[in-house]
């Protein structure tokens, strides 16, 4: 009687733990033939079904050795003809239907889940999933959100999955956003470009070795145009780091030149403020950091005291003032010449708003450098267009004819070739920019909003400084009668850039972002495309050939963060050498709905190289290119593309793509003689 009580007790027993299980079917009635195994996922967990003897068992599908996947080892019989999984890693065996290794104890093995062979498939028995504890990435990842990284651009592998899990989770909680790219090297460009359209920082999430190298040009790229940027990378666990195990190279070492912070996250560390101020050194300094995170770091249990950080309390106002004795050192200089002109570079891109009041007390001209261009509008009555090898006539005239420079953030590149053979006074919010090739008049130290307000309170109201309007206008007639000329040369070989970029200027949107690349396509961008208020990205002191598209998807990410940029209408341009390096991102951009408008300019060759090689009276050598369809291949990988073969087609395409919603691409075949 006894034993019949116990029986009763524990069917009912076993019945009421399977009625509080949560039932998966993970396989087909006959999807696992005898003798076999299979990787089968239920919920979150991956289990190892097994099919041995007419009965189906499922086991942790996680070696207890190094990690190895059993589901997709093989089930072998041993001499003692007793059935074993075999790991196809390091071939550790386990009993098919218990788990247990050979010789084993009641108390070791893999963990096992009930089955149950039903008549539509077998199914997996769990029980309800726990609440997770908070991990280290968790925390470190909340921390960064907090300081307002919002976008998150990489590729999930073996050595970041503990930390990408924790974004995955802020992304659930809409906290951030998470593109997958195609190749690391893009997501740093992304990166460069959401920091060039926005002024804030992204981060960009591999793996150890090969992933995290193939960010560098990318991070050395938001290094020299002071671009705000956060490199997470995984690495090997810590018990194998140094030594030399699969993809261990000493990360630390690769990114000490590039990044202003770089550190690696140990077990000890205070991670939120490891996060801290990888974020706030980025913001602060406008560079790029970094942060390493060994594999078995990651999923660390988070102590009960660890909280999230915050940039409350640890960001001062950033305003400067310039001395007093620069100041008056500066209006000196201003009172005593009647011919200044004013420069800006990409530094005073938040700044116009003050420094073009300046510019009209002044009667003086407004030249931007390339990284410039677009801060202020072509159509101005002050604007002289674009000084240097990417520039105009216009701004040459009045660079030779001036008596005095004032510089507002411009670094005074070589490319750009500002003259020392005149007074200049140089604002700059950084000190290590002012006179950094040469000498200058006046090196003024100070926030280039706050410097220029204070040089328009003191500029005298009778100040008779000559009004240079009517040349601007004389010399952008003759310019602009040039260009028209340009635009009727042919010589049978493809569409001539001054057509190209006419009809650009004539049908983007005033308030576009446009990412630009480099070669020829970017030089007659800078000489003829003509902007009221775009803004232009470029690869400014690296000059990275590939830069445009993946900084057109990081500018589309930040246009849906950022506020002041919602509703912008992104733009990028290359040639087909450039847009070849990553070509593959236009499948990002279709997977994400991208509304990107992509302009490629196909000469079949790195038309700059082989120009170059023929100045240089070199053969040219190596520069022909074999190129796809474009247009097709954008077709191909679910996006708008059109080939542009002469010049009447080239308004209605144009329109066509900027009127598509998602990524486009306007493929123009394009002269490379006609630049």
């Amino acid at each position: 009687m006894a034993v019949w009580v116990n029986l009763i007790l524990g069917i009912k027993a076993m019945t009421e733990i399977k009625e509080k299980l949560s039932w998966h079917k993970v396989a087909e009635s006959d999807e696992v033939p005898e003798g076999r195994v299979k990787t089968v996922i239920a919920g979150a967990k991956s289990m190892a079904l097994t099919h041995v003897n007419g009965q189906y068992a499922a086991m942790d599908n996680r070696c207890p050795h190094q990690g190895g996947p059993l589901g997709e080892g093989s089930i072998e019989q041993g001499a003692d003809e007793q059935c074993w999984l075999r790991c196809p890693w390091h071939g550790w065996d386990f009993d098919p239907l218990t788990g247990k290794p050979p010789g084993g104890h009641e108390d070791s093995g893999q963990q096992m889940y009930p089955v149950e062979v039903r008549g539509d498939g077998v199914y997996l028995g769990l029980e309800a999933e726990t609440q997770a504890s908070k991990t280290v990435s968790d925390v470190m990842a909340e921390t960064m959100v907090n300081w307002g990284i919002h976008s998150v651009f990489g590729m999930v592998g073996h050595s970041n999955l503990g930390l990408a899990e924790a974004l995955r989770q802020q992304e659930v909680e809409g906290n951030l956003n998470f593109f997958g790219i195609r190749h690391e090297g893009a997501a740093a460009f992304a990166c460069s470009g959401y920091a060039k359209a926005s002024g804030l920082p992204a981060a960009c999430l591999t793996i150890a070795g090969p992933g995290a190298t193939n960010l560098l040009t990318g991070m050395w790229d938001c290094k020299v145009d002071r671009a705000p940027a956060l490199a997470l990378t995984g690495q090997v666990d810590i018990q194998v780091l140094g030594p030399g195990a699969f993809q261990d190279i000493d990360l630390a070492a690769a990114f000490d030149a590039v990044a202003e912070f770089s550190e690696t996250v140990l077990h000890t560390s205070k991670h939120a403020e490891l996060m801290s101020l990888a974020c706030k050194n980025a913001i602060v300094k406008r560079t790029p950091t970094h942060l390493i995170f060994p594999d078995d770091v990651q999923t660390l249990p988070a102590t009960e005291k660890s909280n999230a950080g915050h940039p409350q309390g640890r960001l001062g106002n950033p305003s400067i003032s310039p001395a007093q004795e620069s100041i008056d050192k500066a209006m000196t200089l201003i009172h005593s010449h009647k011919r200044p002109i004013i420069i800006v570079g990409y530094g005073a891109r938040e700044s116009m708003a003050d420094i073009l009041p300046l510019a009209e007390k002044l009667n003086a001209p407004v030249l931007t450098t390339f990284k410039g261009k677009g801060q202020i509008s072509d159509d101005h009555s002050l604007a002289a267009g674009v000084l240097g090898r990417s520039g105009t006539p216009i701004a040459s005239w009045f660079m030779n004819e001036c008596d005095l420079i004032l510089v507002f953030g411009a670094s005074f590149s070589n490319h750009t070739g500002i003259t020392d053979k005149r007074p200049i006074i140089q604002v700059d919010f950084e000190q290590m920019a002012l006179g950094k090739f040469h000498p200058v008049t006046l090196p003024m130290w100070g926030e280039i909003s706050i410097t220029a307000k204070l040089l328009f309170d003191l500029v005298e109201q009778d100040h008779q400084s000559i009004d240079q309007r009517p040349e601007l206008a004389e010399r952008w007639d003759i310019w602009r009668q040039e260009k028209q000329s340009r635009r009727t040369d042919d010589t049978g070989h493809g569409v001539n850039s001054a057509l190209i970029f006419d009809s650009l200027s004539r049908l983007i949107p005033d308030d576009a972002i446009i990412a630009v690349d480099v070669g020829n396509n970017t030089y007659s961008f800078g000489r003829y495309f003509e902007c009221r208020q775009q803004s232009v990205l470029m690869s400014g002191y690296l000059g990275s050939i590939g830069f445009s598209f993946p900084a057109a998807m990081g500018a589309w990410a930040a246009t849906q963060d950022v506020n002041s940029l919602k509703g912008r209408q992104v733009v990028s341009v290359s040639g087909d050498g450039g847009f070849g390096q990553y070509l593959a991102e236009f499948t990002t951009a279709v997977k994400y709905g991208m509304d990107i408008t992509h302009i490629l300019l196909n000469n079949s060759q790195l038309g700059k190289i082989s120009k170059e090689q023929r100045a240089g009276e070199w053969q040219v050598w190596q520069t022909a290119l074999h190129n796809p369809s474009f247009s097709e291949y954008a077709r191909l990988c679910g996006g708008f593309g059109q080939q542009v073969e002469q010049p009447d087609q080239l308004d209605q395409a144009i329109t066509r793509a900027l009127n598509y919603e998602g990524p486009s691409l306007v493929e123009v075949i394009s002269d490379p003689d006609l630049i």
